[in-house]
């Protein structure tokens, strides 16, 4: 692989990144709620879930899943399922505006750092269409005899880096403006607008 190559797979994998999807709102919902400790480890979560997608396709095992119907499928409405779940959370969140009771509970309960990592890796390893992206646009920068084990990962982990990157990036702005974001009317607007998305994410993920 040359640098020429892996330049130009740079670009779209940017571009990737900064195409807003279930991920980037799992995030955003987790930084608020949660602080900065709550975005970050639901970063990681999301990254652990990259990494894993990106070593499937590398080592070809994204091939088996896309091509076996039925264990596509299944991965596919866990998907459909999970994001709806995440919609009603944010929804039943913005109906009932009740954060001062939800943040104290926040604090008391000590297993939220779990469910927030958890959350970020289930909505991004639910969500096959990370695997077919991984299975579509990588495969163009594999040359059969040339191109190594190494150099399949690279490119894979790229996608994850540069999308750690871009998140981490999110959860300081969260934090640089939480006070903000923290007002009782902005915060059931933004659960509003996320709940409305997902549902959107998960409805258009059921039609495909």
């Amino acid at each position: 692989m040359t640098w020429g190559s892996y330049g130009a797979y740079l670009g779209i994998a940017v571009l990737l990144v900064l195409a807003p999807g279930p991920d980037t709102l799992v995030l955003l919902r987790n930084a608020l709620a949660g602080g900065r400790r709550g975005g970050l480890l639901a970063c990681a979560g999301i990254l652990a879930g990259n990494l894993l997608q990106g070593s499937a396709a590398a080592f070809g095992l994204g091939v088996l899943v896309a091509s076996s119907r039925p264990l596509f499928e299944t991965l596919r409405w866990a998907g459909v399922v999970y994001l709806l779940f995440l919609a009603v959370q944010a929804l039943r969140g913005a109906w009932r505006g009740d954060y001062a009771a939800f943040t104290e509970l926040v604090e008391k309960r000590r297993g939220q750092g779990f469910r927030r990592f958890r959350e970020g890796f289930l909505s991004n390893v639910t969500n096959p269409k990370v695997l077919v992206m991984y299975l579509s646009v990588l495969p163009q920068f594999l040359v059969p005899g040339v191109t190594t084990t190494a150099d399949a990962l690279l490119l894979a982990y790229t996608v994850g880096v540069l999308g750690a990157v871009w998140l981490l990036a999110l959860v300081f702005v969260v934090h640089r403006v939480r006070a903000w974001l923290g007002r009782r009317r902005v915060r059931r607007t933004i659960d509003a607008v996320t709940g409305t998305a997902l549902v959107g994410f998960g409805v258009a993920l059921a039609a495909e």
